[in-house]
């Protein structure tokens, strides 16, 4: 399985997790040619563990839905590690108006699109992202349903 997903100090609540493990593996290969090996590893933790993890290395001091760490050590093959704050995830959830699944998922595909090199810094690509995200949710959606 490409993807793996365990609950640190909060349980997560995620569903249908090998058929998003391989949503994800189609992901990875629609934009990154030449990957022979995806190994991506998500750990759902609380705010203050991912504080911690945001102060530690990365020297910032506030909370964050997701962290995304590419250990990659060749080009053809992805390793990541993401962590995500399952409370910031409720949170956004209720702020955003939409479901707790919907934006878990989101997040989810955040940190694979920043794996495949898509970027949230500039406007453009914030757009951009947004965009990605959007779409990987209605195929996904749209795949679960039928």
């Amino acid at each position: 399985m490409p993807a793996t997903f365990q609950d640190n100090d909060i349980t997560s609540g995620l569903k249908d997790k090998r058929k998003l493990s391989a949503y994800l593996d189609s992901l990875v290969h629609k934009h990154l040619e030449g990957i022979k090996k995806i190994k991506l590893n998500y750990i759902f933790c609380s705010d203050d563990y991912l504080l911690q993890i945001n102060k530690q290395f990365l020297n910032h001091d506030t909370y964050t839905d997701i962290i995304t760490f590419d250990l990659s050590e060749t080009e053809h093959n992805l390793t990541g590690e993401i962590y995500v704050s399952a409370d910031r995830v409720k949170e956004n959830a209720v702020k955003f108006g939409v479901s707790y699944q919907n934006e878990l998922h989101r997040v989810i595909f955040h940190g694979t699109l920043h794996l495949c090199g898509f970027g949230d810094k500039k406007p453009a690509d914030k757009q951009e992202m947004r965009k990605q995200e959007d779409a990987c949710l209605a195929t996904y959606l749209d795949a679960a349903t039928t």
